[in-house]
């Protein structure tokens, strides 16, 4: 049985976290119902596990059709693993002028604040970083080299801080990472990319909101995947965050057996906006290791963004983007798609540069 806190009103975040599932075994007490296949108990072992009470008790129904629970549980598809899946999709590594921190585009950079995760979901493009266990001084040490860099670098605009989660640093600990970064004149935009508005939204209490207004313009990127995640305590989140001056823009991860139809992803568009969250995103999953059975073909997201254009408000219609380690993130728009293969399609980037997309083969 899922656990629940003594007092039901109770759903302080810290709580969440030490009573997280963290092992298959656990899992198991939790849904005692399920028929785990074989493969489960290897991916558990082989990519990191974490689900907290309240995500858990989003499921529906306890099997891989639901969509939170297909998000969380390891199953042994995620051991299938062809030649373009690998660890580090967009050689983020590669673009690591000093530890932790990732200048992919030139005016913008990422740091990684954190490897934690309230939930560490089964399609994550940042597994090699994601539940690699974190200390409270660690993100510290790499700052000065942060800050450092930013100021020899005025182009980088904006910056956003990421992981893992920032937001499972206790909240102090989250300001000493953002203030120093806001002193550094040339940098115009903070952006803190979290998931817990969605596995967490106890997260987003007062302090924090009040410690985020305090280093306007800064946003909020989170990642919300289907209308199932929008429950009661996730509106209150989103609506916390956009009372206190903070904008949220949401990026969808496109995923199959999830949310790949034209009414879901249009029901979660819809309940975003009504949460005052844009629809900012609709990504194409990454060519991240273990993530082949939930990879759709282009196609598929094409088709539902021609499904959402006249039944939705422009407002609440993402951007269709695929992220590649040759040519950045590139807009899937007709003019986008130069040709199409049984196992391949050639996409053509903003700068011009032709990028071969291998399409999923099962």
């Amino acid at each position: 049985m899922i656990p629940t806190p003594p007092d039901p009103q109770d759903w302080q975040w810290q709580w969440q976290l030490r009573h997280a599932a963290r092992d298959l075994a656990t899992l198991k007490q939790w849904f005692p119902t399920v028929d785990w296949p074989a493969g489960s108990t290897a991916a558990a072992g082989h990519f990191p596990l974490a689900v907290t009470p309240y995500y858990a008790s989003l499921v529906g129904r306890p099997d891989f059709a639901d969509p939170v629970f297909a998000q969380f549980v390891p199953r042994g598809d995620e051991l299938h693993n062809p030649d373009w899946l690998n660890n580090d999709p967009l050689t983020e590594e590669q673009h690591m002028p000093v530890p932790g921190l990732i200048h992919r585009y030139p005016d913008r950079a990422l740091v990684l604040a954190s490897s934690a995760c309230a939930v560490y979901c089964r399609h994550c493009m940042r597994k090699r970083v994601a539940g690699a266990g974190d200390s409270a001084a660690r993100p510290l040490q790499h700052l000065p080299q942060w800050v450092a860099y930013l100021q020899k670098h005025p182009a980088v605009k904006d910056v956003l801080i990421s992981g893992g989660d920032p937001l499972m640093l206790e909240t102090n600990l989250l300001e000493k990472i953002i203030a120093p970064i806001r002193q550094v004149p040339s940098v115009e935009i903070i952006r803190i990319a979290s998931r817990t508005p969605a596995t967490l939204p106890m997260r987003i209490d007062k302090e924090l909101v009040t410690m985020l207004r305090r280093y306007a313009p800064l946003f909020v990127s989170t990642h919300f995947n289907h209308p199932a995640e929008l429950s009661p305590l996730a509106n209150d989140a989103l609506n916390a965050l956009a009372d206190g001056g903070i904008p949220v823009a949401n990026q969808t991860v496109l995923l199959r057996g999830v949310n790949d139809s034209a009414e879901i992803i249009e029901a979660l568009c819809r309940g975003l906006l009504r949460s005052r969250a844009r629809p900012y995103y609709l990504f194409q999953c990454d060519l991240v290791e273990g993530t082949e059975h939930f990879r759709t073909p282009l196609s598929r997201g094409l088709e539902i963004m021609a499904a959402l254009r006249g039944r939705l408000s422009g407002l609440g219609i993402p951007h269709f983007a695929v992220d590649t380690a040759e040519g950045g993130k590139i807009e899937l728009l007709p003019e986008s798609i130069v040709s199409r293969s049984h196992d391949h399609t050639i996409l053509r980037s903003s700068t011009g540069q032709l990028v071969r997309y291998p399409e999923p083969q099962n």
